[in-house]
């Protein structure tokens, strides 16, 4: 369909409820809208889950949300066995909000944990619990204990975290804001949405479409679970909620 959705996530990341218009039903049966609060799969962050309310309060349940042609392109994926809204319809969006949460919390520790370990990334995944983030790193040299602490002082710091925007241009003069060793942002759009923490983004700044929270003490208690070695020159580093646990 090829269809451009407002991603309202994007610079509201808190929003739980909106509304909007059906703007049609893909061939396989997935829901594009004029605009959406529901993140679609991407950056290692899963897409969010939720519900559609249709005028007369029939619910539409979203099982997962995917992009479609191309990134703004949004499709809500119902469940199996659901009466579909039809093309112009005005449906009510409320996203499954403890779960977006957790997944905003984890996205923003990942952000903080490539401030730590300031080594090529080359690959993540965001969980509800437990994340990933690999590293190009031959040789560790770090403990669980001592990035914990780490990702602790920063998180207790309290950093206001933010959204800017730069030109392809812009990015392109300081290529040192893309952590990520494979992949580069999305061209084309003539901008870059920057995802920024500490005061005038003093901590971190890097390119990023996803949802975070607004401050990192939001992040709550987190530790290194696992360092793994994948690979000659790989170090996978594991996140995950709540304490480290007694050796």
């Amino acid at each position: 369909m090829g269809d451009r959705t407002e991603a309202l996530f994007r610079e509201d990341a808190y929003l739980r409820e909106a509304e909007a218009t059906v703007a049609g039903i893909n061939d396989r049966g997935g829901i594009v809208l004029d605009r959406t609060i529901f993140y679609a799969t991407s950056g290692g962050q899963p897409g969010d889950t939720g519900r559609l309310i249709r005028p007369d309060g029939a619910v539409v349940e979203i099982a997962a949300t995917v992009t479609g042609e191309t990134k703004d392109e949004i499709i809500h994926v119902p469940a199996a066995g659901q009466a579909l809204p039809e093309a112009g319809e005005t449906v009510r969006l409320a996203i499954d909000w403890e779960r977006r949460l957790k997944l905003m919390r984890m996205h923003t520790a990942c952000h903080l944990l490539s401030v730590i370990c300031s080594y090529p990334i080359t690959g993540a995944s965001v969980g509800e619990e437990d994340s990933r983030v690999d590293f190009d790193l031959p040789d560790a040299g770090f403990t669980k204990e001592d990035v914990t602490a780490k990702l602790m002082e920063l998180v207790e710091a309290d950093h206001p975290i933010f959204i800017r925007w730069i030109s392809e241009e812009e990015l392109a003069a300081n290529p040192g804001l893309v952590k990520s060793k494979n992949v580069r942002p999305p061209a084309g759009a003539g901008k870059i949405r920057l995802v920024c923490i500490g005061d005038d983004d003093s901590v971190d700044s890097q390119p990023c479409g996803g949802t975070h929270v607004a401050r990192t003490g939001e992040v709550g208690e987190i530790h290194i679970g696992k360092i793994e070695k994948k690979g000659r020159e790989n170090r996978r580093f594991r996140i995950r909620f709540g304490p480290m646990p007694a050796a």
